[in-house]
């Protein structure tokens, strides 16, 4: 889709990345009357699935933005999540229908990212103003006097007053404005993997959302519209090829089948949780895993990244449209820096502890807390809150 621009570069915002979290910054900026051109480095959408849920507020700012009720109609309402223990089966289930009197969305919805970003492409099209370039890999950043240089791999640039970087953990635009990226890697790979079997038919009472705790072979289990996908953590020493062939093996409990389950597709993959030094660098804003990336445990990655598009995309509007200030962008950018360093990195990683504990005395006293919250209603709430992200916006002014 290209939409010829009609506006200068004076005035023009350059997004970096037509994933979910670019494409979501630049409707946002689209919707308030901001031209924008998307660059993207594939030459069309990316096919992967990747992140497959939607929390609650991320799914309120996608119906801010008129795109929630075709998102609705192409994934799976999750009702409950439930705590595992892989020998003896259901531990805990919580019932995020007690998150009704905070959300209109009180579930999780199990949708892959490649179903939102063809409709935030569609929205972003019919704005006068609006333009997505295939095929233009970003480089680097260069500014002037007179705004922004996105450069692009054939060395052409684009022009912008403002540029937003949401190309991925690798960056060029965090690389090129020297922003650090520190953090740690997990000992172990991820593997994930989608079947084309249901686990249900083997496991007693499993809710669309399950977090398996085992201290040797962890494992969450995520029903999605077209799988089930499984993801389990994986040694380090041995191929990915050796890996995949040994999975179904490790899968016999949750299938009848000797052999293991089908199969559909599998990878392996490193998991890194890192922060940027800054989420604004002058006219030069980051967002989503270009400004912090976490361990999937929670589905919390793509969600914090909208929300990083949807309230700094916000704030730039309102400073290019006269109703906000530099000083507001600056909080705005400083506040999604700190919700990704005290709650989605420090969520994440306890989900990832909590999931291995292998003390007994303290794997029991785990169980037995998992099993007293999800018993009582109040602290079942305030546990979804955090969980769902809700609580990671409350605290916020931005977001309201």
């Amino acid at each position: 889709m290209t939409t010829a621009p009609d506006a200068s570069s004076a005035e023009r915002v350059v997004v970096v990345g037509a994933g979910p979290v670019g494409l979501t910054a630049a409707l946002v900026l689209a919707r308030r009357g901001v031209p924008v051109t998307v660059l993207e480095a594939g030459t069309e959408l990316a096919a992967e699935s990747r992140a497959s849920t939607f929390h609650p507020p991320t799914l309120e700012m996608l119906a801010s933005l008129g795109v929630v009720d075709a998102l609705l109609a192409r994934g799976l309402v999750a009702d409950s999540f439930q705590f595992r223990d892989r020998d003896t089966g259901p531990v805990a289930t919580l019932d995020l229908s007690l998150l009704a009197g905070d959300t209109d969305f009180p579930y999780r919805l199990q949708c892959e990212q490649n179903k939102l970003t063809p409709l935030l492409l569609e929205a972003l099209g019919r704005h006068c103003g609006a333009e997505v370039r295939f095929g233009s890999r970003v480089a680097g950043v260069e500014r002037t006097s007179r705004g922004i240089h996105a450069v692009l791999g054939d060395r052409s640039r684009v022009r912008g007053a403002w540029l937003v970087g949401a190309d991925g953990a690798h960056s060029a635009v965090r690389q090129s404005v020297g922003a650090e990226f520190h953090g740690m890697t997990y000992p172990e790979r991820f593997l994930v993997a989608s079947l084309d079997e249901d686990p249900g038919a083997v496991l007693d009472d499993l809710a669309p959302i399950a977090y398996v705790l085992d201290p040797d072979e962890w494992m969450v289990l995520l029903r999605t519209p077209d799988h089930w996908r499984v993801l389990l953590p994986t040694p380090d020493g041995t191929s990915d090829e050796a890996e995949l062939l040994r999975l179904p093996r490790r899968l016999l409990d949750i299938t009848r089948d000797v052999r293991g389950p089908a199969i559909a597709h599998a990878s392996l993959y490193r998991v890194h949780q890192r922060v940027a030094g800054t989420f604004r660098s002058g006219r030069v804003l980051l967002c989503g895993d270009a400004a912090h990336v976490n361990n999937p445990l929670g589905g919390m990655g793509m969600n914090s990244g909208i929300h990083d598009a949807v309230l700094m995309g916000r704030a730039l509007a309102d400073l290019l449209t006269g109703e906000g200030s530099e000083e507001d962008l600056t909080d705005c950018a400083e506040e999604r820096r700190a919700c990704a360093l005290g709650y989605v990195g420090a969520e994440t990683h306890a989900n990832w502890e909590r999931l291995r504990t292998r003390d007994p005395v303290e794997r029991a006293a785990l169980l037995a807390e998992l099993r007293s919250t999800a018993a009582d209603p109040v602290a079942a709430r305030r546990s979804l809150l955090r969980s769902s992200m809700i609580d990671s916006l409350r605290a916020g002014r931005w977001s309201r």
